[in-house]
């Protein structure tokens, strides 16, 4: 069979998983090729946190905190059961601190646990109150050179955010504190003194979060001379005796026919921006306005394996997150100030539907549970007082001590996205809301929220909903009332941050058809597969932990068999 290219392993896919399975499959002495369809490089990583989840990591004793992969084992087997073959559930558990640590022996990546967040679901045998989610820190474009330029940016570029915030940053700027205003000042002053940039009016050299992340792999793609093709996505793949030994691949416009002697690794993203595959297998309703995903998410890679005989996976589950949308388009998920006392969420009968502090996958499932009893919660609409907006930030606005109602663009309030008005009942007035029950809602929220207890839905008990709330207010730091007018009302959607269903996978990333048989020679990663995690979301960054994980199993069994 002629091939126009050949090499030991081709990657589809530039995001966390994909770069990953390069770097490793170079290491192990491979000739790698990286091929992505857009013309930027980075995918759904890139508008992320670059967090991952990483169980019994080697670093969490730094941070004071126990662990071991057993713990970590038994955590996710007891929140996925049987809905995920054992063995899968078993290398992640077991394995992903050997990814973590050969990364961190071969390439740029460099991770810090964090010790306060704590993973999503105390009750469950195995949970750990920190460490195991971690930041992935800052990088300097300058060292990807002209490489910078296609790189991919997150969703906070162009929005007021002059200068990049890594989680750790972040979480202390939000607490308000004295602490905060100091390294905030640190933080401009570093910005302002990159007195270059500055004369040509360039963003932030600094990266941090999902696109640190993606700028560290790429400059370790740079240092092994590993070619990057974009805008070239992945065709049908090329089987011979029932194996995978290649794919077509349209090169910018021209078909090349490239042979990957120990495999081909999809790693393409999933598919949370097409329309037909949404609406074909998730509830309704649903549109990919809502999503925080690449818009190259088209499920492509889990096409190109289905017509290989790939098995499919958990096609109607979701890494749900709250989002907004900003008047031009654009799409952020609301991960702070839904549990900043102050605040209830409210659906479009003015009622609330679930506690608004837990994890955002789980309120989102509540949102469509409420939705579909026809309580009208898609949209729904967070509702703050004028204490809360003094104090607090919500999703990418700042509080007024910092950025006034006159220096929020104004049409964030001519689109509906953001509502204001003197009293609850005029609000409820411009949502369309019935302005007796949003005020019996509130009326009810307020006499509990004095005592600090939320008998309908607990908010406040845990410890994740206390990780985004307030501190320094007793005796519940997510609640007091709403009060002091005017008041406000942001437009939330049911968001997400990209599909989790795909191609199914074994325990080495290999992919399977409907007979549980392996396709020999076709391996996957990342939101292109089956979750690992299942219909569940254990804790901050299992997306990348999981995608980086099974990409590097993936390579290390294609070349080692092991």
């Amino acid at each position: 069979m002629k091939f126009d290219h050949e090499v030991d392993w081709l990657v589809a896919g530039s995001g966390a998983g994909g770069l990953t399975g390069a770097v490793v499959a170079h290491e192990l002495g491979g000739e790698v090729l990286v091929v992505e369809s857009a013309d930027v490089y980075g995918g759904t990583t890139t508008h992320s946190g670059g967090v991952i989840w990483i169980p019994g990591n080697h670093l969490m004793p730094t941070v004071g905190i126990d662990d071991s992969k057993d713990e970590g084992y038994q955590y996710i087997s007891s929140l996925v059961g049987d809905t995920v073959p054992d063995e899968r559930v078993r290398t992640y558990a077991y394995r992903a601190d050997e990814m973590l640590q050969y990364m961190e022996q071969h390439s740029h990546i460099t991770y810090t646990p964090l010790p306060l967040y704590m993973d999503y679901f105390e009750e469950h045998p195995g949970w750990k109150r920190g460490g195991r989610s971690m930041c992935p820190g800052a990088f300097s474009l300058r060292d990807l050179g002209d490489e910078a330029e296609h790189l991919r940016r997150g969703p906070f570029k162009g929005m007021g955010m002059i200068f990049n915030m890594t989680v750790v940053e972040s979480s202390s700027l939000m607490k308000m504190t004295a602490g905060s205003y100091w390294l905030g000042a640190k933080m401009m002053l570093r910005y302002w003194l990159d007195i270059r940039a500055r004369l040509k009016g360039r963003d932030d050299n600094r990266v941090a979060v999902g696109e640190a992340l993606i700028a560290k792999l790429r400059r370790s793609l740079m240092d092994r001379d590993i070619p990057l093709w974009l805008s070239s996505p992945l065709g049908e793949l090329i089987k011979e005796d029932n194996r995978v030994i290649g794919a077509v691949v349209n090169k910018q416009g021209k078909q090349v026919r490239v042979r990957a002697r120990k495999g081909v690794l999809i790693a393409t993203g999933g598919f949370a921006s097409n329309n037909e595959m949404r609406q074909q297998y998730h509830f309704k309703p649903i549109t990919t306005e809502w999503t925080a995903a690449s818009p190259d998410s088209q499920g492509d890679g889990i096409r190109i394996g289905q017509q290989a005989g790939a098995a499919l996976g958990f096609m109607h589950s979701v890494w749900w997150s709250p989002s907004y949308i900003l008047p031009n388009g654009d799409t952020i998920s609301l991960i702070s100030g839904k549990a900043m006392p102050g605040s209830i969420m409210v659906n479009r009968m003015g009622k609330r539907f679930t506690n608004e502090a837990q994890p955002y996958e789980e309120f989102v499932k509540e949102q469509y549970a409420s939705d579909q009893r026809g309580e009208k919660a898609i949209p729904c609409y967070l509702v703050f007082d004028s204490i809360y907006r003094k104090k607090y930030v919500v999703g990418h606005i700042k509080p007024t001590s910092i950025q006034s109602d006159r220096q929020v663009p104004q049409e964030y309030f001519e689109s509906g996205l953001l509502s204001k008005a003197d009293s609850l009942e005029a609000l409820a007035d411009k949502l369309g809301i019935d302005a007796a029950q949003l005020g019996e809602t509130v009326s009810v929220f307020n006499d509990n929220a004095r005592k600090g207890l939320d008998p309908e839905f607990g908010r406040g008990e845990s410890l994740h909903d206390r990780y985004y709330a307030d501190s320094k207010v007793k005796p519940n730091p997510s609640l007091a009332p709403l009060e002091q007018g005017p008041f406000y009302a942001l437009r939330v959607e049911a968001g997400d941050l990209d599909t989790k269903g795909g191609i199914v996978c074994d325990e080495y990333g290999r992919v399977c058809d409907d007979n549980g048989e392996v396709i020999e020679g076709l391996y996957g990663a990342g939101n292109t597969t089956a979750a690992a995690m299942g219909d569940t979301y254990p804790g901050a960054g299992a997306t990348i932990g999981s995608a980086m994980t099974f990409a590097y199993v993936a390579a290390q069994y294609a070349f080692t068999g092991k």
